[in-house]
């Protein structure tokens, strides 16, 4: 990797004494549009660390393209490790992908600090034990009963206590984690005092949603729930349209807390009404601890270097530099990997994806992130806009538009 080119990687290119922060990013498949804006943060945050190393040292980083896939990740991870000799890695997004980065660095020692991805899924699914913590590995987002929380002061805004909620789940680890009677949404939206409607899953991508309409209609549920893609979702609100089920509203995660990147297959975007969790937006009032740089402005940062609509993820691209830089700074020797873990442990740090406190997180190694309650509502400079609708955990967030009526009958052809 050339010095001023953070989106490289070739080998044997470090100076004396630099300290490489290795990043998996996804910039090819079809993870491609989540890779973007941890690669606008590498390519942003590379000058600056520079010169944030500790005592003088400088702070290098090279980026991998895990492909979009596992193996693509390990190999990316690989080669991170032994031709650039990264002392850290970095990495966000993927139900596959960012397992598989975490799991190569904690196989080859080598620290690595993770996000988008709820913890549970990232801790639990691994194999973590409270008893026996990861050794090297660490992350930060929000919980699975957190989104369920979230969502449950959304259904209460839309209808009130005690809603009869349909779950539009899939067969895959997404609607698995969702339903784990432990670890998952379910049994935190059940304590809030609603009550769940859950046909057997379904395959993506889905062609129908038969059984799902009629469990619905006949348990009276007025409010849908999914981790759908936009595709699923949209085909699922066009037949719903059609049976003339009209829900209050429809909340989901997952890829619809991202921009519309298309129009859809069935009409206007999926997004369009849909509830669904925020995590970081232009409105939270975050800034970098690197160069103060507040949420509006690096939003506005990104949309004017990339002419696109700024993601969520964005914030949390961010904060993974910021991480990344105290922790070696802080470290008691930058170059060992026990010491630079050491450093992840005892962080606590206000970022741009607010306050990371690994030091009293809900398992080890693991730091929360505050979400907020947003809906897909039309906007001034982009056709849908993610609209704050409840502060939720976010100190000193203030709604920025009020709950609109759902609008299924409008994707119907």
């Amino acid at each position: 990797m050339a010095d001023g080119n953070p989106r490289g990687g070739a080998p044997g290119t470090a100076g004396r004494g630099d300290l490489t922060v290795g990043v998996v990013v996804a910039r090819t498949g079809r993870l491609a549009s989540l890779g973007d804006p941890l690669d606008f943060a590498l390519e942003r945050l590379g000058p600056r660390l520079a010169a944030a190393g500790p005592a003088g040292r400088r702070i290098r980083v090279a980026g991998r393209d895990s492909r979009s896939t596992a193996e693509g990740a390990r190999q990316a991870v690989a080669e991170l490790i032994r031709d650039e000799g990264a002392v850290l890695v970095l990495t966000l997004a993927g139900t596959e992908v960012l397992p598989a980065v975490a799991d190569a660095c904690e196989a080859a020692g080598t620290p690595c600090v993770s996000s988008t991805f709820p913890w549970q899924v990232y801790y639990y699914g691994r194999g973590g034990d409270d008893g026996r913590p990861f050794a090297r590995t660490f992350h930060f987002c929000w919980g699975l009963d957190d989104i369920a929380g979230t969502f449950a002061d959304l259904w209460e805004l839309a209808g009130g206590p005690g809603r009869t909620v349909g779950c539009l789940w899939n067969d895959g680890p997404q609607g698995a984690w969702s339903r784990h009677e432990r670890h998952g949404f379910a049994p935190a939206a059940r304590a809030r005092g609603h009550r769940l409607v859950d046909p057997p899953a379904y395959a993506e991508p889905a062609a129908a949603f038969d059984g799902h309409l009629t469990a619905f209609r006949e348990a009276g549920a007025d409010i849908v729930t999914s981790a759908a893609t936009a595709r699923d979702l949209g085909r699922f609100r066009e037949l719903a349209a059609r049976a003339g089920l009209t829900p209050r509203l429809i909340t989901c995660s997952r890829w619809l807390a991202y921009p519309p990147t298309t129009s859809g297959t069935y009409g206007p975007p999926a997004q369009t009404g849909v509830g669904t969790l925020v995590y970081w937006s232009p409105a939270h009032p975050y800034r970098s601890s690197l160069d103060g740089t507040t949420a509006a402005e690096l939003a506005e940062a990104y949309e004017q270097r990339t002419g696109r609509q700024c993601p969520q993820p964005l914030g949390l691209a961010h904060a993974l530099f910021e991480v990344a830089a105290h922790a070696l700074r802080t470290a008691d020797d930058p170059e060992d990997p026990e010491a630079v873990a050491a450093a992840l442990r005892r962080t606590d740090l206000e970022t741009m994806a607010g306050r990371l406190d690994w030091t009293s997180g809900p398992v080890p190694n693991v730091a929360e992130v505050a979400l907020a309650g947003g809906q897909w509502q039309p906007g001034e400079r982009h056709g849908l806009e993610l609209a704050v609708v409840t502060p939720g955990r976010v100190e000193g967030l203030r709604p920025t538009a009020d709950l609109l009526p759902a609008t299924a009958g409008a994707l119907a052809r």
